[in-house]
């Protein structure tokens, strides 16, 4: 009978750790979103802009088609950089968080370079360089927004 008792306690705080920690997923998931919509939110606002100000780009020399590419790919690499390193805060070893920031550089600036090289490859002599500038920038805004979401982020997690 005694170790019926110690089978079901240890069945017990098993299924209480597997609560905490589901509980915990979906708190962190709901304030990784929270954290990320300003990023998202700049997604949407300059595809807009891309696609409805066609004309005023077109007049300063600017290829629609590089940016909206460009502005997708700097966003969809951002997001995975941001969700990675956010989910190694949850490590109680503080070299997780840093190996997980160098990570996301390195991917970042290889999937950036890669894609540089594949369009400047493609098009040959008929690069677009005002747009590999405001794709330069968009590469910039990108990086803030994933940084001050981290930082965010990370202040959440010393007061918790």
């Amino acid at each position: 009978m005694r170790r019926t008792d110690n089978k079901t306690m240890g069945q017990t705080r098993q299924d209480n750790e597997l609560a905490f920690e589901i509980t915990t997923t979906k708190k962190m998931n709901r304030t990784n979103l929270a954290l990320i919509r300003p990023m998202i939110l700049i997604f949407i606002l300059l595809n807009a802009f891309f696609l409805f100000g066609k004309a005023w780009l077109a007049k300063k020399g600017i290829d629609q088609d590089v940016l909206i590419v460009g502005n997708l790919l700097l966003f969809l690499v951002s997001l995975i950089t941001f969700l990675v390193t956010s989910r190694s805060l949850q490590s109680k070893n503080p070299n997780v968080f840093v190996r997980a920031m160098y990570g996301g550089f390195i991917i970042k600036f290889f999937v950036v370079a890669i894609a540089a090289f594949v369009y400047i490859m493609v098009t040959k002599k008929n690069v677009n360089k005002p747009a590999l500038f405001a794709c330069m920038g968009l590469y910039i805004v990108y990086t803030f927004f994933e940084v001050s979401a981290l930082m965010r982020l990370l202040k959440q997690k010393k007061n918790a």
